[in-house]
């Protein structure tokens, strides 16, 4: 098992981009590694092995989304993935800098401090005083190294930048080159460059992008999961990979993950899934991701405070904290809900109730 906490994707999936491109037989785009169909392939899973190495889905959901996604980086517009927090935009995006760059690592991460150094390039001061503007002092920016190795960036949260940082993006998307007066040059992009950037919808109006900006992207929208097996499925598969990685032992069982599945999505849609309570919904953001995190959570728990094996009691605890992290008044919603739905329902959920009213009558 590697030291490393979390290895890239282009690593942690060495074995399948690789057996990939010795079977793809598709046309590649300039500069990139795969085939547009075997970066879908790569993305979405195959149903048998290729070259005897099983290609284990990466997103799942609705697979012209990401075709869309795919046929977008293959034209010379960037790619803006927008959707709720939660909903794998940012997993989507390094997915597809792995399959299509072989390196995901070319990434600005967007925030009120993002400058626009941060885009272009800055320097290496002490040089820059010692020696002057040089090559040898340029600090270039993870987009202008991705232009210059004609491969892919990757810039998450963009609204969250200032608006003035956020149209340095415009001249750089319109004309693919980076001018740098101080060198007398103009770096230009190679072929193989593209950039896919996030944005999260609850971020609507921080720092909206300009019209000229939006034009210099196509638009993919990442849409919270809607069909209870399909969320159940992604849990499962992303929550037994977080026990691998941190050595986790207990795996929940089937049951009690669709328990925290239904739950997360009656809370997100303020009404059960037979239409006939009515919730009152939480500010907290009850994403996919964040089932993920309160069922791995629920694991260690079990493992290091427990008997070893993940139940109710466990769920609950996990529960509280996260539904809480906003607004302490999040807890009324979680106190309804658990009195109005889980209540009355059986197996698990009679269990469930009773731990998360003991832990709730305490909080």
């Amino acid at each position: 098992m590697s030291a490393v906490i979390r290895l890239p994707a282009e690593q942690k999936y060495e074995a399948e981009l690789a057996a990939l491109a010795r079977k793809d037989e598709g046309s590649r785009p300039p500069g990139w590694r795969l085939s547009p169909r075997a970066v879908a392939t790569y993305i979405l899973g195959a149903g048998k092995p290729v070259d005897g190495v099983a290609i284990t889905p990466k997103f799942i959901g609705d697979a012209s989304l990401v075709e869309v996604a795919i046929a977008t980086l293959v034209s010379d517009r960037a790619l803006m993935l927008v959707g709720e927090p939660g909903t794998a935009k940012s997993w989507l995006s390094e997915h597809l800098c792995a399959a299509i760059s072989g390196d995901s690592s070319l990434i600005v991460q967007g925030t009120a401090g993002t400058s626009e150094d941060h885009i272009k390039y800055s320097w290496n001061y002490a040089l820059l005083l010692a020696e002057g503007p040089t090559e040898k002092a340029l600090v270039p920016s993870p987009i202008l190294r991705a232009m210059e190795a004609g491969k892919f960036a990757r810039f998450e949260e963009i609204t969250r930048t200032p608006a003035e940082i956020q149209d340095a993006l415009i001249s750089l998307l319109s004309e693919k080159q980076v001018a740098v007066p101080e060198l007398a040059r103009i770096a230009a992009a190679q072929r193989g460059f593209n950039l896919i950037a996030t944005a999260n919808t609850r971020d609507r109006g921080v720092n909206e992008m300009s019209a000229a900006l939006k034009r210099r992207f196509n638009f993919v929208t990442i849409p919270v999961v809607s069909d209870l097996r399909q969320e159940i499925e992604i849990v499962t598969k992303r929550e037994a990979e977080l026990r691998s990685d941190y050595q986790v032992e207990p795996t929940p069982p089937a049951e009690l993950v669709a328990m925290l599945v239904t739950m997360f999505q009656e809370l997100r849609a303020g009404v059960t899934k037979d239409r006939k309570t009515k919730v009152n919904p939480p500010s907290s953001v009850m994403s996919t991701a964040e089932a993920i995190s309160v069922l791995f959570n629920s694991a260690i728990l079990a493992q290091h405070f427990g008997d070893g094996a993940v139940g109710p009691k466990e769920l609950a605890r996990s529960l509280v904290g996260a539904v809480a992290k906003e607004s302490a008044e999040d807890l009324k919603s979680l106190r309804e809900y658990n009195e109005t739905v889980a209540k009355g329902r059986d197996g698990l959920w009679k269990t469930f109730h009773a731990e998360a009213r003991r832990i709730l009558k305490a909080s």
